[in-house]
């Protein structure tokens, strides 16, 4: 065996040998480890279903790519993977429902995706044997369908020997050591006795200078040999083979295969096997397994059938297929399939550690496998992916992350896999758990909360004494119950003040001496003088945005970065390494984390500055806050009363405001004081989807909407704050990729009851030319707005294009950047 590589990949199922079968592709001298056979986890109780449904950009990429690739293999290799090209069709009981697939259609549009939409008649024409009588429709897409599992992970394996990767099994890791340069992995040879996988005690050690885990259900094992955590924990699934159908069977004679059939609403897959039928469940009550580690007994083994727990898909299942009522079954299997909290995998660099990357919980690994090999190699060999991979990063989840926090998720996630896929859902599992001081205070006023990275949020607030027939949790793919609050929150902040919780934001303190010939380096703007805010990002080694920062500068080397609250352990371990990097350079740099320690309210509206002024301590208050003495774009220590406060003059709703940074133990004070001062001046709570909309009235671009790793700052039309003068990190590759598309603020002539999401197809006659990143409800010009971006010659204002919103195109028209007051006069307005 090898006992040095470029990379070792650990794992021999669908997605470890697709990792290792990509990384060959690129050149690099690779090595596959197993700890039993290939295929031996997972893998080999799958479906092999290869669904193209998801409601992800990325994930949809991570199918498509599979798919695609899948069809190639045999050709390649001269194995046949078992792929069976019959389609998937999707059904809907509900208008819900169809409205969940129209707003799927759109993410697969973006993507090139083909579908086609079915009625009753067309499905039962077609198909027969189906019950269609209670259907609003179905979604089928013809180019997927199913494969054999193990056939194509052996494909996969022999396509990367023959690109020069060794394949090794029956070894199992024990250790992993980073030396500062590479790793050294510890390695048991492993044998049979007695039925069980134990160490032979022969031990070897292999050097290499990347590492992948593949470990699927022994995540938890691999978390703990690295010191880290990670939230991937598996949860029994279940499913059923039929006796053959004998009306299954006659209409074969004459029929191709039926596709994948999915009833979302019975809450099933179903699929034809040697004439009879696979139903699999998705059911309620199905418990994590292996929340701490595999046992060594259990190898290629199951779980016994809990067949009261899936007794309702099953009657669904005759429903919907009649003639399946009379067949008996011939097989179940009940095996752990690994989940996450969110059901995305786990797919990038390990948090805090160098050259060691996650492929973890995957709860649809073959159909992810292979576009999970593709783009994490792109990342890994050069740098960046084509595609932003930030959903699917592992830094995703912070350290505050437990295991019984990820088990109960994980549960959630798996009942929720054809719950409707709302865009406005907040899933209840494990919440409340991370809550400012002035949750209860805003609780009580009737906010109704989302999380971010755990932190409870109001995302609005409805009424404290709901009317009958009210109901906060009525979900809806158009305007929900609580569309008109936000509406008047935004009214709100336009005309008199509204007070928002943003204490999620990310903070991080650095200073010392080399702290601002770093920051210099690390970001792209001009840094600011002291007593002054900037904003700027840090790029990708690919010239794309990997942060964006909010600069606070206190001190001549002393700063505070302000980041996205959603993305803190992400971002931190970007800076972190960045840090490590650069200060043998430049000197010594000091950082912390301070998130924690400083609540923060936005304050924004024309009414803002008479609010603050009752509260203000200051030899003069009559001009304390006056632009002469706080201008825009600067920060002041004040007094409120009895709270100090670290006061920024910037609103990200684009009116008169201050974000107000305090001391976290005194959060409950300040918000009561506050709210006392507002009242008089109209001042309402206001949630994250009022201030979602408002800052698009003002084009301010979002992380992780129009912000992120497939696209420059030039291309987010960012140029001012981009400093070609001097040299930071990103720069040269930034330049090299010029200007592919540009992104752009629309105004949209849309439905009555409904707004864009912010992932919808952007059309100018039969030409897609870009997608929509952001959507939502504009008070200001009381109509549809979005943020997208477009190929460039469609970015000049005054551009006529067509938006796909629920299933039809609606006029949309290219503004001018900030269409809500562009000259920035509220921002600036003096007292």
């Amino acid at each position: 065996m090898k006992t040095h590589v470029k990379a070792l990949v650990v794992g021999g199922g669908a997605v470890g040998t697709s990792i290792a079968y990509h990384l060959g592709r690129a050149g690099w001298d690779t090595l596959l480890l197993e700890r039993d056979e290939l295929t031996a986890g997972s893998t080999w109780h799958a479906a092999g279903l290869l669904p193209y449904f998801n409601m992800s950009y990325a994930t949809t990429h991570l199918h498509d790519y599979s798919i695609k690739f899948y069809k190639g293999l045999e050709e390649e290799t001269g194995l046949n993977p078992g792929f069976f090209v019959v389609g998937n069709l999707r059904m809907a009981q509900t208008s819900a429902r169809m409205d969940e697939y129209r707003l799927y259609a759109a993410t697969a549009e973006t993507v090139g995706v083909p579908f086609e939409w079915m009625t009753p008649d067309q499905i039962r024409e077609r198909w027969p044997l189906l019950r269609t009588d209670d259907l609003e429709g179905a979604l089928f897409h013809p180019t997927d369908g199913y494969i054999n599992p193990a056939d194509v992970t052996m494909a996969m394996a022999k396509g990367a020997r023959q690109l020069g990767v060794t394949v090794e099994r029956k070894w199992q890791v024990d250790s992993y050591t980073w030396t500062g340069s590479e790793w050294r992995v510890g390695l048991s040879k492993m044998v049979e006795r007695g039925g069980n996988l134990v160490p032979s005690g022969e031990t070897s050690e292999i050097v290499a200078e990347h590492v992948v885990t593949a470990t699927g259900n022994h995540a938890q094992r691999t978390a703990r040999l690295l010191g880290i955590k990670i939230p991937a924990i598996p949860v029994e699934h279940q499913y059923i083979v039929t006796e053959p159908d004998p009306a299954l069977v006659e209409y074969r004679k004459t029929h191709e295969q039926h596709p994948v059939l999915r009833d979302a609403d019975a809450k099933w897959y179903v699929r034809e096997e040697r004439g009879g039928w696979i139903l699999g469940p998705y059911e309620d009550g199905a418990p994590a397994r292996f929340l701490y580690d595999v046992p060594e007994s259990f190898r290629a083994d199951l779980f016994p059938l809990d067949l009261d727990r899936i007794e309702e898909e099953y009657m669904s299942m005759i429903h919907r297929i009649p003639s399946s009522e009379t067949v008996g079954l011939k097989d179940d299997y009940n095996g752990p399939i690994c989940y996450t909290p969110d059901g995305n995998p786990l797919l990038g660099p390990a948090p805090g550690l160098r050259n060691m990357w996650l492929a973890e919980g995957f709860s649809f690994g073959i159909t992810a496998a292979g576009g999970a090999g593709h783009y994490l190699a792109q990342v890994m060999t050069e740098g960046e992916a084509e595609i932003d991979m930030a959903s699917l990063d592992p830094r995703r989840y912070g350290p505050w992350m437990t295991t019984e926090y990820a088990a109960r998720k994980n549960e959630e996630a798996y009942s929720h896999v054809y719950v409707l896929h709302h865009p406005d859902e907040e899933r209840p599992a494990a919440r409340p758990l991370r809550t400012a001081p002035a949750y209860d205070r805003q609780k009580a006023l009737g906010a109704q909360f989302g999380t971010v990275n755990g932190w409870e949020r109001p995302n609005y607030y409805g009424p404290k004494d709901a009317p009958e027939g009210f109901d906060h949790d009525a979900r809806s793919f158009r305007r929900g119950n609580w569309w008109r609050h936000a509406a008047s929150e935004a009214q709100a902040v336009r005309e008199a003040a509204g007070l928002i919780d943003a204490t999620a934001f990310a903070k991080h303190r650095v200073w010392g001496p080399g702290a601002t010939a770093f920051l210099d380096w690390f970001t792209t703007n001009r840094l600011p003088k002291v007593g002054r805010i900037n904003l700027t990002y840090a790029l990708t080694v690919a010239g794309t945005i990997r942060v964006e920062y909010t600069i606070i500068r206190t001190g001549e080397d002393d700063y505070t970065l302000i980041s996205s609250g959603g993305n803190h352990a992400y971002d931190q371990d970007f800076l972190y390494h960045a840090i490590a990097e650069k200060e043998p350079e430049v000197g010594r740099i000091n950082v912390q984390d301070v998130t924690t320690q400083w609540g923060v309210f936005a304050l924004a509206g024309p009414k803002a500055r008479d609010i603050l002024s009752t509260l203000i301590r200051d030899a003069e208050p009559d001009t304390a806050l006056s632009n002469k003495r706080f201008p825009w774009l600067s920060v002041r220590d004040i007094e409120l009363g009895m709270v100090p406060v670290r006061a920024l003059r910037v609103a990200y709703t684009g009116e008169l405001g201050w974000e107000l940074h305090h001391p976290i133990e005194m959060q409950t004070h300040l918000w009561d004081k506050l709210m006392e001062a507002g009242a008089p001046h109209g001042m309402v709570p206001v949630g994250a989807r009022a201030q979602n909309w408002l800052r698009q009235e003002k084009s301010y671009r979002a992380y992780g909407n129009e912000l992120g790793r497939d696209a420059t700052p030039l291309e987010a039309g960012l140029d001012r704050f981009v400093d070609l003068g001097k040299e930071f990190h990103g720069k040269a590759a930034m330049q090299d990729k010029g200007v592919r598309t540009a992104c752009v603020t629309l105004l949209i002539d849309g439905p009555e009851d409904a707004d864009p999401w912010g992932r919808e197809a952007l059309y100018q006659g039969d030409r897609r030319v870009g997608r929509l990143t952001s959507g939502g409800w504009s008070a200001a010009f009381g109509k549809s707005i979005g943020m997208g971006y477009v190929v460039p010659d469609c970015a000049t204002p005054g551009t006529r294009l067509e938006v796909r919103i629920m299933g039809d195109l609606w006029p949309a028209e290219v503004t001018e950047d900030s269409p809500y007051d562009p000259q920035n006069l509220s921002l600036r307005a003096d007292g």
